[in-house]
């Protein structure tokens, strides 16, 4: 069985990373020639070419593009066992930020594929609003943040998205011909914009029933049956129900969820997982390398 050079693999990744051979080269510290002659002894040791040409450029063969899914993987392995064994101890801390309305749902298996990626990791839980958290991506006070808001500034995935309804107490007297009671988080919530956005387009009158600056004041607020709030179904819990457009109450848009990495992070970890969420999201913004 052949073993792979790390070395030659670390340039084929630097290659499909920015294109080119010339700018490989720049990235790994090698002339252009080397890079050619290592990416030709790459080929030898696969015993295919991983490289064709296309008018003056070069791109991937279909086995360039399988062996490239492989070559991040042992990257990111071979860089996290050389940083365990260097630093005898939890190889790195990262920070994650999720809203309130994920924390039961979406960020548990982040937290569950960040684990199985690094079973040593550090992982410090920041849980907040999406405005809040993109603050603090920004100010470089996180590492990774899922976030309702889209930000092509920061190279990001899409998770999915999720049914935004109008919900309200079980035993929730609603009535179609008053102003529609509204629990609302401040001017900073998006729910709060969407909602007020939907019901005046269709020139249905609304009221603040309740202000609350987090999710748990809101719940408590529709628990109670102070009114009715726009959120996604991950709110709903058996006291509560869903108000259609049966009710009165036009329908409401999808939320989409995103998944942030911070630019300057240089985790192996982190790479890996964008890596391996590749197949099942839509990337967008920078890359992460």
């Amino acid at each position: 069985m052949r073993n792979l050079d790390i070395d030659l693999l670390r340039t084929f990744v630097a290659i499909a990373q920015h294109e080119t051979f010339a700018a490989a080269a720049e990235r790994v510290g090698r002339t252009q020639s080397a890079v050619t002659q290592q990416m030709q002894r790459l080929e030898q040791e696969m015993g295919c070419s991983l490289f064709e040409k296309r008018g003056r450029h070069k791109s991937m063969t279909p086995d360039g593009t399988r062996l490239m899914a492989y070559a991040h993987k042992i990257l990111a392995l071979n860089d996290q066992a050389v940083q365990v064994i260097q630093t005898r101890g939890p190889i790195e801390k990262i920070r994650i930020g999720s809203p309130h309305d994920v924390a039961d749902s979406i960020l548990p298996n982040l937290l569950r594929r960040l684990s199985k990626l690094s079973p040593e990791l550090q992982m410090e839980i920041n849980v907040g609003r999406s405005p809040f958290l993109m603050d603090a991506l920004r100010g470089k006070e996180l590492d990774l943040a899922i976030s309702t808001r889209y930000d092509n500034a920061f190279p990001g995935i899409k998770l999915r998205t999720s049914p935004m309804v109008w919900i309200c107490a079980e035993d929730f007297i609603f009535d179609a011909t008053a102003p529609v009671p509204l629990v609302m988080a401040d001017e900073l919530s998006l729910f709060r914009q969407v909602s007020i956005s939907c019901l005046d387009e269709r020139h249905i009158l609304w009221r603040t029933s309740y202000i609350s600056p987090t999710l748990v004041g809101i719940k408590a607020a529709i628990s109670a049956g102070l009114g009715v709030t726009a959120r996604t179904t991950e709110l709903l819990d058996a006291n509560m129900r869903v108000l259609t457009e049966a009710d009165g109450l036009p329908r409401l848009p999808e939320v989409a969820f995103y998944l942030y990495v911070q630019p300057s992070c240089t985790s192996p970890i982190l790479r890996e997982l964008f890596d391996s969420n590749e197949h099942i999201a839509t990337r967008f913004g920078p890359q992460f390398v």
